[in-house]
């Protein structure tokens, strides 16, 4: 099933709006935001190219109470931000609909970062998480399917950390992110 998101485009928040809007983690997201670096001139260049083309929409699925869009979107925000793509965040609680098209394992997890065409057709996503710390929530889930197990809350605590740890310290994550934006946006 293709899925066209034509009646979302210019419904959503530019990155201004969704960033002065936050109620929550607002200094912390302006935090990674202001640690950026582009560590790649090629991803840089790459990026800037895109302004060659006007095809491209963004719409980010995102709320500021998640931890993994504090963390990640600035960096997408400072992708694109030279790129010329349009973007706008889509608050996931005021696009169920949107949501409900873009489930990770079954279940709701954000940021997604969805790209389309002009006319709101669905090219490719992103998300939640780059691929190393999605890579240890995925193996958590196909270990834990019973949610209602006695030690699950104690199991996914781990895989918490363990994702933390996967993040690493400094920006380094940032760049990763960089990198995976590139891969897909490099394939339509």
């Amino acid at each position: 099933m293709s899925k066209n998101l034509s009646a979302k485009l210019r419904q959503g928040l530019s990155p201004q709006q969704f960033t002065d809007g936050m109620t929550k983690n607002q200094e912390k997201f302006k935090e990674w935001y202001d640690l950026f670096v582009w560590e790649s001139e090629e991803d840089k260049e790459f990026f800037e190219s895109l302004n060659n083309r006007d095809d491209l929409r963004c719409l980010i699925l995102a709320a500021d109470w998640c931890g993994d869009v504090v963390r990640n979107v600035p960096a997408v925000f400072r992708a694109l931000e030279i790129s010329g793509i349009p973007t706008e965040v889509l608050i996931k609680e005021e696009h169920p609909d949107v949501m409900a098209q873009f489930l990770t394992g079954g279940g709701e997890a954000i940021p997604i970062v969805i790209f389309t065409d002009f006319s709101g057709f669905v090219l490719g996503h992103w998300g939640p998480r780059p691929a190393n710390v999605q890579a240890v929530m995925n193996k958590f889930k196909q270990e834990n399917p019973d949610r209602e197990a006695p030690d699950y809350n104690d199991k996914i605590q781990i895989a918490r950390q363990e994702m933390v740890k996967q993040y690493g310290e400094g920006t380094g994550y940032q760049t990763v992110i960089v990198k995976e934006l590139r891969e897909l946006l490099s394939t339509f």
